[in-house]
């Protein structure tokens, strides 16, 4: 299959109003497309299934499932170059007015005031940002290829629900066979040409809490062993950087339910202690966050793998393995497109030491990963 058919079965899917996901793991040069053959909508029912989920960022909420046996799966190779895409993008501006920029700092401020004086630790607090576009939906997935070859990029489709694309760096869990591995995401800084920054010790702090909190609700998990933790390292995600620190270890299939509720929503989405800092966000933010710090991916994917052709059993040896993976990622730098508009959602870590006119310019800085594409 070509790379222009590939766009143009997604324009057919999007035009027939059928729900799709197409979407390139980081650092990969493989695209999928899964195309369903109805618009029925479904809902995961356990963590054994096999398919796609999208869940919200209110784990109170359902997820939505696309059923890999009952779609249309492709994958494709593919190159950068061979992408065509416009070079020169006019950059939409934002269109941020005085009342939202005290909001968001009023709001910054609240949650400073509630770790000052509660448990709450930290609270991760965003906001919406509408703006004004020509919809091209498709444009805006080759764009965000392009741009975000590092990140997990898809395209998200249900007429029921609604459009949604993003280049995220965040992992929420990745399984192989008995294996899993997650990430520790905090801190932000502009990306200046290189990873080699200086961090402050609130950016330090956060990451310290961050990773420990991760580090606590796995060992909670029964049948989770040999769990290992490297060193923290600074990672870029397009015009920042963060610093992340990998978790990984053994665990027994049927709890992998058990692993992605103990982790969402992550403290890099939600904040510490969970359920504290959820209800704050409900409470406080004023707008429903929808599939925004959610998650999202593929769930017990059939994968095949070939043996390795040294071993001496050669009959063996020419038959794959098939494992079974999960990629789940965390829904960050994301958009929800509706006609002529798109709805960007952005936000922060607030600690003690926050400070509120920081806090909004780092969410104009986050929105610049989207508003490239755009």
């Amino acid at each position: 299959m070509a790379l222009s058919i590939y766009f143009q079965k997604l324009e057919k899917q999007l035009e027939a109003q059928l729900p799709f996901v197409a979407y390139r793991h980081p650092n990969s040069d493989e695209l999928h497309l899964q195309l369903q053959e109805d618009a029925k909508l479904e809902y995961l029912e356990n963590f054994q299934q096999e398919g796609f989920v999208f869940a919200p960022f209110d784990n109170q909420q359902k997820t939505i499932f696309f059923n890999r046996r009952k779609a249309n799966f492709s994958k494709l190779k593919f190159t950068i170059e061979e992408l065509m895409v416009e070079e020169s993008i006019a950059s939409t501006p934002f269109e941020t007015t005085l009342q939202q920029k005290t909001f968001h700092e009023n709001l910054v401020e609240k949650g400073i005031t509630a770790i000052k004086n509660s448990a709450l630790e930290k609270v991760v607090l965003s906001r919406k940002q509408v703006l004004a576009v020509k919809t091209q939906p498709i444009e805006y997935f080759k764009r965000l290829l392009k741009n975000y070859p590092t990140a997990f990029v898809y395209c998200w489709y249900h007429p029921q629900v609604g459009l949604w694309l993003a280049a995220t760096p965040e992992t929420l869990v990745k399984t192989q066979n008995n294996r899993f591995k997650t990430m520790a995401l905090a801190g932000t800084q502009v990306f200046k040409g290189t990873t080699e920054v200086s961090w402050g010790e609130k950016e330090i702090e956060e990451q310290a809490i961050v990773t420990r909190t991760i580090e606590d609700a796995l060992k909670n998990i029964e049948g989770i062993e040999r769990l290992q933790i490297s060193d923290v390292q600074t990672h870029r995600a397009g015009n920042v950087v963060h610093l992340k620190t990998n978790l990984s270890g053994v665990f027994k299939k049927e709890n992998l339910g058990e692993i992605v509720t103990n982790l969402h929503p992550t403290p890099a989405v939600c904040g510490l202690p969970k359920q504290m800092a959820k209800e704050f966000i409900l409470n406080e933010e004023a707008y429903n966050r929808a599939f925004y710090a959610g998650y999202l991916g593929e769930l017990n994917i059939q994968v095949e793998k070939p043996r390795n052709p040294r071993k001496r059993n050669v009959e063996n040896s020419a038959f794959n393995l098939i494992e079974r993976q999960s990629n789940l990622y965390v829904n960050l730098r994301c958009m929800q497109l509706l006609e002529n508009k798109a709805m960007l959602y952005i936000g922060g870590g607030i600690t003690k030491d926050s400070n509120p006119a920081a806090e909004w310019e780092e969410t104009l800085r986050k929105a610049e990963t989207m508003q490239k594409v755009l």
